[in-house]
């Protein structure tokens, strides 16, 4: 088989290949994240996001090499789950970039793998070394280099894992906290099997079928509006190619045609969605720029009318100036939240960070001009500001509050003022964020060296501030240790959250424990229902 110059169909079968090493071996690089906590994990947060980019990539029945590479960018962009899935979506999406709109030969390939290294740093406020971004660029200058001396594309492939399978070995000297547990940085690792999986794909050695059926996927999120009576009927895509093509100039022409508007692309391509009443004339104005593919016009009416899951839609909401969009996780915790003032709350949180996409939809669903976004855990930044980017371009206002963790939500739900501007409220509310100190009690779900602390798996873990202070075997033990850790003994009130995996009785002998060691606290009490966590605790 030759590898000079890569066809669709071989780039098809080296994403698929790299899906299906990624997958059998995401457990692995799940185990290698530094914190033993359960957390999003990074293995499983990259496949969902690859598995994404693939499911986009075999929906478009293409023989150009571009638009194959396109639709992989947009699929892994609105499937992003978690920081690293967001991050490897930038490397598509530099990918996507870099590849020469001709033939796809070595020097091609190593451009793609250049330009996504530069993206990727790009999309990153601080860059840290020793992370997949480290492994990406040295992936990008191996890749650069076989190019050079000609070889072809399979070789260029080759080199670049060499050079990033010795990056990834380098990356416990650059970040000390991998070095203390003893593993290479996870992202890195996911990394390093999909470019391997890439080789066994283009060599035919793994076939799409393969990774199948994964457990723990998430299908693709939907409009939460029911299409029953839609304001817009038609479900319109198409891409533009051309030359010198104006994305924003085209938005602002299609604005006015319908809603749930996305031109995303470059100069050269345009990814077209809308929804109007009027496909005709958004292929007017489109043809006007460049020549048409892979046009698609869905009557979302009768798409509903034929399923067999259908209900009565809900009538109308007026649109509204402003609202909030929160992530969390427990009955409880979501009804607080909602009395506080929150209009959507998007399921997720510890393992199980939505997807751009995800949060996108919950956007859209809170039916306002301007939204206000409540990620309540750092994994989820990267893809919160990913859906705020691409709210904005369907003329949604948004702003994100970077609150970690739930007590902190909170705090900038009590600072939210509905009839006030979107900044005042993003300055309050994150402003709020620091008013109050947040405490949680988990279990280690692996072996580990962090924080000085020498920790087994299944121990009680005292985190404060998202930092673990306290280890032992008795949850109540812990708790007293952290608050301590936490100075309890100078604030006066103390909000508690037990989770599902506590019962009230249980709760009720904390809360006494607590009150003997702090008097002076005043304790509120509140069965939070979420997973994982038996004890969320704030302190203001």
């Amino acid at each position: 088989m030759q590898y000079g110059i890569l066809s669709v169909e071989q780039l098809r079968q080296a994403f698929h290949g790299a899906k299906a090493v990624l997958g059998a071996n995401k457990a692995y690089v799940d185990s290698l994240n530094v914190f033993p906590v359960p957390d999003g994990d990074t293995g499983t947060n990259m496949h969902l996001t690859l598995s994404a980019a693939v499911r986009e990539m075999d929906s478009r029945d293409t023989d150009n090499v571009t638009a194959l590479l396109q639709a992989l960018s947009s699929g892994a962009l609105m499937g992003a789950r978690g920081n690293s899935g967001v991050i490897l979506s930038q490397l598509f999406r530099g990918f996507y970039q870099g590849a020469e709109k001709g033939e796809f030969d070595s020097r091609s390939l190593a451009n793609a793998f250049r330009k996504a290294a530069e993206v990727a740093y790009r999309s990153v406020i601080k860059p840290v070394e020793g992370t997949m971004l480290t492994v990406a660029r040295a992936c990008a200058e191996g890749a650069q280099q076989k190019a050079g001396e000609g070889g072809d594309c399979l070789a260029v492939l080759e080199t670049a894992l060499s050079h990033a399978e010795e990056a990834l070995k380098n990356t416990p000297r650059l970040l000390p906290v991998l070095a203390e547990a003893g593993v290479v940085d996870a992202g890195g690792q996911g990394l390093v099997f999909i470019i391997r999986g890439m080789i066994a794909g283009l060599k035919g050695e793994v076939g799409p079928g393969e990774d199948a059926g994964v457990a723990g996927q998430v299908p693709a999120a939907t409009a939460t509006t029911s299409p029953i009576n839609l304001t817009y009927r038609y479900c319109t895509e198409l891409i533009i190619k051309g030359q010198g093509l104006n994305g924003e100039g085209l938005k602002k022409e299609l604005l006015e045609l319908g809603d749930s508007l996305l031109v995303v692309g470059d100069e050269h391509m345009l990814k077209v969605h809308i929804h109007t009443n009027r496909p005709g004339l958004v292929l007017e104005k489109a043809v006007e720029l460049g020549t048409l593919f892979d046009i698609k016009i869905d009557n979302m009416e009768e798409q509903h009318r034929e399923s067999k899951f259908f209900e009565e839609p809900a009538p109308p909401r007026p649109l509204k100036e402003m609202a909030v969009v929160a992530v969390t996780v427990g009955e409880g915790l979501t009804t607080i939240l909602q009395s506080l003032g929150v209009d959507v709350v998007i399921p997720g949180g510890q393992t199980m960070n939505p997807s751009t996409e995800d949060l996108l939809a919950g956007i859209r669903e809170a039916g306002a001009r301007q939204v206000i976004v409540l990620p309540n855990n750092k994994n989820i930044f990267l893809a919160a500001e990913q859906a705020k980017t691409l709210a904005e371009q369907e003329g949604i206002q948004a702003a994100v509050i970077p609150a970690r963790n739930f007590p902190q939500s909170v705090a900038a739900m009590l600072s939210y003022h509905q009839e006030e501007s979107l900044e005042d409220n993003r300055q309050r509310m994150t402003e709020a964020l620091d008013t109050v100190r947040t405490g949680e009690i988990t279990f280690a779900v692996r072996d580990s060296q962090y924080n000085g602390f020498n920790i087994n798996r299944g121990e009680i873990l005292g985190l404060a501030d998202g930092e673990i202070v306290a280890k032992g075997e008795k949850i109540d033990e812990v708790a007293l240790h952290l608050l301590e850790q936490l100075g309890a003994g100078e604030y006066e009130l103390l909000s508690v959250y037990f989770g599902q995996d506590v019962t009230e009785e249980d709760a009720a002998v904390l809360q006494e424990t607590i009150q003997d060691r702090f008097p002076q606290l005043e304790i509120e009490m509140h069965n939070g229902g979420q997973p994982l966590y038996y004890y969320i605790f704030g302190l203001e």
